[in-house]
């Protein structure tokens, strides 16, 4: 039986990936550069972000951080107008927090967290939250695992990592943690083969913790 949940936020707590993507699609195109969905989930998998392929066109650094200020700006209007809610997260919550402790592990900034949860019941659930700013080496790198395990208290066996990306997945089974991939349209494609466990929705996972 697991006793700690650490969660993965966007896509699996509230479907903003595709807004992150677009944002950043918006942003190149501003330099007359495109952006294939396919390219950026594959870079994204290996480490890299929205401007791997801006400077491999020769788009110098002051100018990736002018479009990158942009792309948060971007991002964050689309965060306060669309619809970015993931039905049944609530209640798979409340069932989930009878039976196991839980935090969010995010490559997500700060600001854009608290943006996104202004209006919304999700952080009462957990125990803490760790954003960008509260580690150094971003997923795929074990360390936003590691760190939430340390901050728990807990062993890696006593944890599941709930995932929606193959960059994720790579972090956790680099911290050594089981891995518990839940269902999401804008990644569906990626490699989950080391997954230990595949689900169509949170609610799903319930099981996977109980007694």
């Amino acid at each position: 039986m697991k006793k700690y949940l650490l969660l993965d936020h966007d896509g699996v707590l509230v479907d903003t990936e595709p807004w992150y993507f677009r944002a950043g699609q918006r942003a190149l195109a501003d330099l007359g550069l495109s952006l294939d969905r396919d390219d950026y989930l594959h870079d994204m998998s290996r480490g890299l972000g929205t401007w791997a392929r801006a400077r491999a066109a020769g788009v110098g650094e002051p100018t990736i951080t002018r479009q990158r200020e942009l792309r948060d700006t971007y991002y964050q209007e689309y965060l306060r107008t669309e619809a970015i809610e993931i039905d049944g997260v609530v209640d798979a919550l409340a069932e989930l927090a009878r039976h196991v402790r839980m935090a969010v592990v995010t490559t997500a900034k700060r600001v854009d967290f608290d943006l996104i949860h202004e209006q919304r019941r999700i952080v009462p659930f957990m125990d803490f939250v760790l954003v960008r700013e509260d580690y150094q080496q971003a997923k795929p790198h074990p360390e936003p695992y590691l760190t939430a395990l340390e901050r728990f208290g807990a062993d890696r066996h006593e944890a599941l990592v709930v995932e929606d990306s193959a960059r994720g997945l790579a972090s956790a089974v680099a911290a050594g943690i089981d891995c518990a991939v839940v269902h999401n349209d804008f990644t569906r494609g990626q490699d989950f083969s080391l997954a230990t466990w595949r689900s169509d929705s949170l609610r799903q996972l319930t099981g996977m913790v109980a007694p």
